[in-house]
């Protein structure tokens, strides 16, 4: 059983209860983990404040040198997270060999330098006769929930920047994925333990969508982050407004890729064919909605169309897999829904279907023919299908990119540099990659506009963002 993390004892739940944990490629039941209620909130919070001043105090060397031991000890273990992050999520473990599990312990030795370099203006005299100084504290114990598409990479993104930053932390994992965020524990909690820390300074706690809101409307965290769906943020903003708490949202994305009629349509299709179901296509950042100019626009499909059909789903052991299912049965429907529900003008050039009689595994999709205000263009489908629509010059193509509610991700596919600088202007997305797309740096900030939320990941902007300015002056 995957049991509760607080105070640095693992415990079940207070009152006994428990979820059931699936593994995606059977749809079959192989783990418990507790199931969270007021009690075990409470609990967690407790600890999590009781250990914030020791935290809070230490030198930011004491609290870099915590993180630099996690992001060791990622990679000592890495076999052990990559095997759990696998069978919860059902990612290859190519995947998370090659492109997970390095970038979260660079991302974590990031944030613990971070942790070292705090920036304010210099002291000054603004007034006669006064000196002005800013200082940069930590806000306090964070409630922290981590989605199901990267659940430990998503825990790194949310853990590393608040405790460098000394926050005390309460982290929950997706009900259908905390196995790696339960062995995150066991690791910074050790870490914890052996450098003479309070071992409040990290708690974790299992549970669902009511746990999550619980976490949230307590009095006690300073601040609330989230990775998670659009609704799932505005119940949190919601909640959070009711003692002000400050809010910390990274949401849904729909991300257009912008294909210029100079651009390499071979390379452009399978660049964006990888971008787009990487993952499952389970990315916010992912490259599902194409936009290619008119004149290239036949060319590019029949290109895009054999790419997915050379792109293969399958189990995590099988090194030819991209990818492999969906994370549960609920996410499976969702996207089959929008599959099946196509208008009529609209072509499935390549998969449309469930592979298998057996888990969550779903075929790499490309459709096209579609008109800006179809279902598929506007929504977020968040599973391995890609859309394709054509337009006619510079400035339909950037109304069609903005034309949806989500603002995170964008790219653009031409050679002249001169339309990639104005289409950066332009687009009105929280990233825009140039004849790339989803590649990202610990140093660069990650968050959207719009329903994509606020706040930003990654970056000296995201460890900012676990920071508050007070301002100090005295006579001199």
């Amino acid at each position: 059983m995957l049991r509760n993390y607080i105070n640095g004892e693992f415990r079940e739940a207070a009152d006994g209860r428990t979820l059931d944990v699936t593994d995606p490629c059977t749809g079959e039941v192989y783990e418990t983990s507790a199931l969270s209620g007021a009690a075990d909130v409470d609990a967690a919070m407790e600890a999590a404040a009781a250990a914030f001043p020791a935290w809070r105090d230490a030198t930011p060397a004491a609290r870099q040198k915590v993180l630099l031991r996690v992001a060791d000890l990622f990679e000592e273990r890495a076999d052990e997270l990559i095997a759990v992050e696998s069978r919860d999520t059902g990612k290859t473990i190519a995947q998370m060999t090659d492109d997970e599990l390095p970038p979260c312990a660079d991302q974590i030795r990031f944030f613990a330098g971070a942790a070292r370099m705090l920036e304010g203006r210099s002291a000054g005299e603004y007034l006669e006769g006064l000196t002005s100084i800013i200082r940069r504290e930590p806000v306090g114990v964070v409630a922290q929930v981590a989605p199901w598409n990267y659940p430990l990479m998503m825990a790194v993104w949310k853990f590393a920047p608040a405790l460098a930053a000394g926050n005390a932390v309460v982290l929950k994992p997706s009900d259908t994925t905390p196995a790696s965020t339960v062995l995150l524990a066991e690791i910074i909690g050790g870490v914890l333990k052996e450098q003479g820390h309070p071992a409040g300074v990290f708690n974790v706690i299992c549970g669902d969508r009511e746990t999550g809101r619980l976490m949230v409307e307590h009095p006690t965290p300073a601040m609330a982050a989230i990775t998670g769906s659009v609704r799932a943020g505005m119940q949190v903003a919601a909640s959070a407004s009711k003692d002000v708490k400050r809010v910390h949202l990274e949401l849904g994305g729909k991300a257009p890729a912008v294909v210029f009629e100079d651009a390499d349509i071979a390379k452009a299709a399978g660049d964006i064919a990888v971008a787009g179901y990487f993952n499952a296509g389970q990315d916010c950042t992912a490259a599902t909605r194409v936009l290619v100019h008119e004149s290239i626009h036949d060319a590019f499909v029949t290109a895009l169309a054999q790419a997915a059909k050379d792109t293969k789903t399958g189990h995590p052991t099988d090194e030819d897999a991209l990818f492999g299912p969906l994370n549960n049965a609920g996410q499976l429907a969702q996207v089959a829904g929008f599959v099946d529900r196509l208008p009529a003008h609209a072509t499935v050039e390549a998969g449309g279907h469930q592979v298998g009689d057996k888990g969550y595994f779903y075929a790499p999709t490309v459709v096209s023919g579609l008109r800006q205000d179809d279902e598929i263009i506007q929504n977020e489908v968040f599973g391995p299908v890609i859309t394709v629509q054509s337009f006619t010059d510079e400035a339909q193509a950037v109304a069609y990119a903005n034309g949806v509610d989500f603002a995170l991700a964008s790219s653009v596919w031409t050679k002249d540099h001169a339309r990639a600088m104005r289409m950066s202007k332009s687009l009105d997305f929280g990233a825009v990659w140039i004849n790339t797309h989803g590649a990202l740096a610990a140093e660069m900030p990650h968050g959207g506009f719009k329903l994509s939320g606020y706040g930003k990941d990654l970056s000296a902007y995201g460890f900012e963002d676990y920071t508050r300015v007070k301002h100090v002056m005295t006579a001199i």
